[in-house]
């Protein structure tokens, strides 16, 4: 395990010998100066984890020092040593940058817990930072394009974007549901709070329930902790139900519930909470749920509730124009992560791109360009770099006959999970789909990934 690494700045030996030998003593790998110059140079080279600084050096002060180290690793947490403690002086040096201010005699025990808090805390904005980073890389503008189709789905939803009540969006499988979703919580009065999404094709019924409503640490529920569901994490914000048509009776009552009284239980708790949400849903148009609903295998209570506003996003094959700024955007953003930045389609690869029918939608758009960079190194593309698994394209099956969309789905996972060495978190980013959606592709169609077994 690497051990945590500390600058420690000090000219007066004793204290700093104290200092040092403690938090070897604590695990800490331990970097020593007494100047504001050596600080400078150590920080450049040994990038630390955390400083403790003294006040007063001979060349400076900690006032100056911190906006130097901010300088070269912002954000570093700076603990300032003084002998001479004020309120005055400790405010100065909290708006200039530093974590924590202690004044001497030096109580080893405090300063140890301020450490280790200071480095925990920067490890953490640093992870909000990177996942903000990813979550605007993945966040995806649902509305490119210039036809009436796509068009008119954005003004609809502009409509609707300050509405409270429940929305339900339908569309073709990788058509953009769930960006949709993210754009309507983002752009309405809730995008402050939380916004929380739930595939409830990927679990069973007892798992979906669990994962909403969370249970009490009782012997009825068998639980040793509290699980605090979702419909309480994302209060005051949105809740996105994808795949919708997939929930059983059961659920679906339990559903209406929440709707009708808003407030829920959780397992194995003996009284309701109110919730705060506004609740987002998704079905996939295979589903059809207003035929689900004439069948009665979907409940025309809990689909009124759904579908009090609803929004259907076209099927890219309806929106062929659309697919030159797409497939631009896509590629740009591939470009991200390589040297040799911009990425272009030459007019036959695109003339190839808008002939194809896309079963897989936008998703499989971006499916598509990502292996055809990913294969040719990041060069211009053209035709022979474009492979589709879709059932109109020139890749059949061994025997020469056009593949379900079924085997072409089962056919392009097994690709992915390939290229990924059976990974299914990194498989998962890659196909646009929630890591438990993989989990249950993979178990629907029995596929061995890289580096597992087949047990019987």
């Amino acid at each position: 395990m690497l051990k945590d690494r500390v600058l420690v700045v000090n000219d007066e030996q004793p204290v700093r010998d104290k200092v040092c030998e403690f938090l070897r003593q604590h695990n800490y790998e331990v970097m020593v100066t007494s100047t504001c110059a050596g600080t400078e140079q150590l920080a450049r080279v040994a990038h630390p984890d955390a400083a403790i600084v003294d006040y007063y050096l001979p060349d400076g002060t900690a006032l100056d020092l911190i906006a130097r180290l901010n300088s070269i690793d912002p954000g570093i947490p700076v603990i300032v040593l003084t002998a001479f403690g004020s309120i005055d002086l400790a405010l100065e040096a909290v708006k200039v940058g530093a974590e924590h201010f202690l004044t001497k005699p030096i109580e080893l025990a405090t300063l140890s817990l301020m450490l280790q808090r200071s480095i925990e805390n920067q490890r953490n904005r640093q992870k909000q930072i990177a996942e903000k980073s990813i979550e605007r890389r993945r966040s995806s503008d649902p509305f490119v394009g210039t036809s009436r189709a796509i068009a008119g789905l954005a003004e609809s939803a502009r409509q609707i974007s300050s509405s409270e009540c429940p929305i339900l969006i339908e569309g073709e499988m990788g058509t953009g549901k769930g960006d949709l979703a993210r754009w309507l919580h983002q752009n309405g009065p809730r995008a402050s709070s939380p916004f929380l999404d739930l595939n409830c094709g990927a679990l069973f019924r007892e798992a979906l329930e669990t994962e909403l409503f969370g249970y009490e640490r009782t012997s009825s529920t068998g639980a040793v902790q509290i699980k605090t569901g979702l419909l309480e994490i994302a209060r005051k914000g949105t809740l996105f139900l994808d795949d919708i048509g997939d929930v059983d009776a059961q659920f679906q009552s339990k559903l209406i519930t929440v709707l009708d009284e808003k407030q829920f239980r959780r397992q194995g708790d003996h009284y309701d909470r109110s919730i705060d949400i506004r609740l987002i849903a998704a079905a996939a148009t295979h589903h059809d749920l207003a035929r689900k609903v004439r069948e009665k295998s979907f409940r025309s209570d809990l689909y009124f509730r759904l579908s009090t506003v609803s929004l259907r996003i076209p099927p890219l094959r309806q929106r062929v124009e659309d697919i030159p700024l797409l497939a631009s955007n896509i590629l740009a953003t591939l470009a991200n992560d390589l040297p040799s930045g911009l990425i272009q389609i030459s007019p036959g690869g695109m003339k190839m791109l808008q002939s194809y029918s896309w079963p897989g939608n936008v998703r499989e758009l971006h499916n598509v360009l990502e292996r055809a960079v990913l294969l040719n190194g990041g060069r211009s593309l053209s035709e022979r770099d474009l492979h589709f698994d879709g059932e109109s394209s020139a890749s059949p099956s061994p025997n020469g006959e056009i593949m379900t969309l079924e085997a072409v789905e089962r056919h392009y996972i097994e690709e992915v999970l390939f290229l990924e060495g059976g990974r299914v978190e990194p498989a998962a980013r890659k196909l646009g789909i929630p890591r438990s959606s993989l989990y249950h592709k993979i178990k629907q169609y029995r596929i061995v990934r890289p580096g597992t077994s087949v047990t019987h």
